[in-house]
């Protein structure tokens, strides 16, 4: 047998699903929690499912896709919605590359949104048009942003792969 058929497609109905599931999640838990999801600090639950590429590969676009919906339903300025969703997608990239060390892969989403989604998050809805930049404050909000992300990772996100990887017939693993 030719080893291209042999190899699971890309774009199986079930990875679709999988991946659609996923990106409902995430606006859903994004949506339900919109008072701590946005503003200069932030504590969005559905970072917790920024874990899941630790599981399948199809967690990828799901989460881009979810924090794009999300990030535009939620109101967000342009930029806020492209370089967020930008962020929660290396981020994914990245977790999926060290999925086999969990502890290593919840750094990421960490470290791409607290310096992507953090200076946005200052120069779109706290410094006002004009003013001169505050390195302070700017620092402020990539801590806040990145803390919160810290928090939801490993307080939920590390719980939550760990948990529905004991699960039986698992629809997130591989």
């Amino acid at each position: 047998m030719n080893a291209t058929y042999s190899q699971k497609s890309q774009f199986s109905t079930r990875s679709i699903v999988r991946a659609g599931l996923i990106a409902a999640m995430y606006v859903a838990l994004t949506l339900i929690f919109q008072p701590i999801s946005f503003g200069a600090i932030q504590f969005r639950i559905a970072e917790a499912l920024t874990l899941l590429p630790i599981l399948t590969v199809d967690a990828v676009p799901g989460l881009f896709i979810g924090c794009l919906i999300a990030n535009l339903a939620g109101g967000g300025v342009w930029f806020d919605v492209a370089l967020g969703s930008v962020a929660t997608l290396l981020a994914a990239l990245c977790t999926r590359k060290t999925r086999r060390q969990p502890f290593l892969a919840a750094v990421w989403p960490t470290v791409f949104n607290g310096l992507i989604v953090g200076p946005v998050v200052y120069f779109a809805y706290v410094r006002a048009p004009g003013d001169p930049v505050s390195l302070g404050t700017l620092l402020f909000n990539m801590a806040t942003v990145a803390l919160g992300e810290v928090v939801v990772c490993y307080v939920l996100g590390i719980p939550l792969v760990f948990g529905l990887k004991k699960l039986p017939g698992n629809i997130f693993e591989e």
